[in-house]
């Protein structure tokens, strides 16, 4: 499998520091309000990238943190008159509804809280400190900017150009401008902490630092989020990470393509800033999951009311396939193979080839999606009621395999309540006693409560729209 490495801008051979096993790092959410959309991007791409290295057989270890110690949330918490820890559980209780809708949580999740590790980050400042890698300035603790090697390797900014376009006054107790906080000194309203240089709380950058080396070790294999976070954050973890363990911070470092709405850049300024949850009345969010996984992750997105319409009618496809097999396993008998059959299971196994190849080249899920497609496709033109029983059980099995790496094929179908039951009957009865007019009447009534209704050799079938 080959990743593209943003540190080298090269794709490589992924080789994993343990055989069999995946340590991954995703920057998660900073939990002073619901997710935006833009948020859900790398959630739902490292998650894909995570499920593709289980269905290879690895061991996968994956962190999605929680910042809940920030200005953001200190504001949030002084406009409401609560505390920061409400503030944070309020939204982490929410992010986990969002996840729960965009499949994040079928697995176990490290997801560790910034304030649960302060200990640890004092610890982690303090080899800082006597490293002379970090200085205490009015009670604030700061990085030297000196003691980073390659200061700027992820980014590919220079050092020195950021210290002259820097401006002057950006803080008289810094020693560079470049040098950033790793410990705050405390202020009116603000949650604190006891430290050996006085009373504060931790900086945003050193938080993932710590959480990383705290659950994965010191160096881990896959450090992934959005392209925005290359400079400062990553850039910074990589400087204090590396200065305090002497190794290399994260041999991989993965990020994904910003999103755009109706083409314009996605910001609350222009009105067009959409969380999750506001999706989510509209469509299911596996219509969101397969959206952002729809096109190469390292790819810009346009996301739209149009397109989410265009990815929902491509999951329905998905889905009819799924259904028609399940309907075909209920009717169709084992037989011996015949050359039909393996010509069929040939071209199964052909796509199942594709899907792997394209995901193994730099986790490009819209050609691996092109895959599942080709099969649903083989679905509808090569299987029927007369189709061998074991060759559409194994189409079956692979179709259910493939979708789950993308996180699709998840919902479950809603049931209907006893009054849609019994017009349902109503019109099978109709329709034998060749009563057409009832039958097509009853099909209005159902399609006024969203129920659509087919008739097949099978039986009907119903869905809701």
């Amino acid at each position: 499998m080959k990743l593209y490495n943003t540190l080298t801008r090269k794709k490589e051979e992924f080789i994993p520091i343990k055989e069999g096993q995946v340590t991954m790092y995703n920057c998660g959410p900073t939990v002073y309000n619901l997710i935006h959309v833009g948020n859900a991007r790398p959630l739902s791409v490292f998650d894909t990238l995570r499920r593709y290295f289980i269905y290879k057989g690895y061991d996968v270890k994956f962190v999605v943190n929680f910042t809940d110690i920030d200005d953001k949330l200190i504001n949030k918490a002084n406009e409401e008159g609560i505390t920061v820890e409400e503030v944070a559980n309020r939204y982490i209780a929410e992010f986990k509804k969002d996840a729960n809708g965009l499949h994040l949580y079928d697995y176990e999740t490290l997801n560790p809280r910034a304030t649960h590790y302060v200990d640890e980050m004092i610890e982690f400042i303090q080899v800082l400190l006597d490293k002379d890698a970090a200085y205490v300035s009015e009670g604030d603790v700061y990085f030297n900017i000196e003691a980073a090697k390659d200061y700027g390797k992820l980014s590919h900014k220079k050092l020195e150009d950021l210290i002259s376009g820097a401006r002057v006054d950006v803080s008289e107790i810094k020693r560079s401008p470049a040098d950033f906080a790793l410990w705050k000194a405390k202020k009116e309203n603000e949650p604190y902490w006891d430290a050996p240089w006085g009373q504060g709380r931790p900086g945003w950058h050193i938080e993932c630092s710590v959480m990383a080396k705290s659950l994965l070790g010191d160096t881990i294999d896959i450090h992934s989020g959005g392209e925005d976070l290359q400079f400062p954050h990553h850039e910074n973890e990589i400087a204090q990470s590396e200065a305090c363990n002497e190794v290399t911070f994260a041999n991989y470092w993965l990020h994904n393509g910003m999103i755009t709405v109706d083409n314009e850049k996605m910001s609350k300024s222009l009105g067009n800033f959409f969380t999750v949850r506001e999706v989510s009345k509209e469509f299911d969010l596996e219509v969101l999951r397969f959206f952002l996984i729809s096109s190469h992750y390292r790819s810009p997105i346009n996301f739209s009311r149009e397109v989410m319409e265009q990815t929902k009618n491509s999951l329905d496809r998905i889905y009819n396939g799924k259904d028609k097999l399940e309907d075909l396993m209920n009717i169709t008998k084992e037989r011996e193979i015949s050359e039909e059959d393996n010509r069929i299971l040939s071209e199964v196994r052909e796509n199942i080839k594709m899907f792997e190849d394209s995901m193994d080249d730099d986790l490009n899920t819209a050609d691996a999606i092109t895959a599942v497609f080709n099969i649903v496709k083989l679905i509808n033109t090569s299987l029927s009621e007369d189709s061998n029983k074991k060759v559409v059980e194994e189409i079956q099995n692979t179709l259910l395999k493939l979708s789950k790496v993308l996180g699709i094929l998840e919902i479950k179908k809603e049931g209907i309540d006893s009054e849609i039951e019994e017009l349902i009957k109503e019109r099978e009865d109709a329709r034998k006693n060749r009563d057409f007019k009832r039958a097509d009447e009853i099909r209005d009534i159902l399609l006024s409560k969203n129920i659509v209704i087919e008739d097949t050799r099978t039986g009907t079938k119903w869905k809701r729209i």
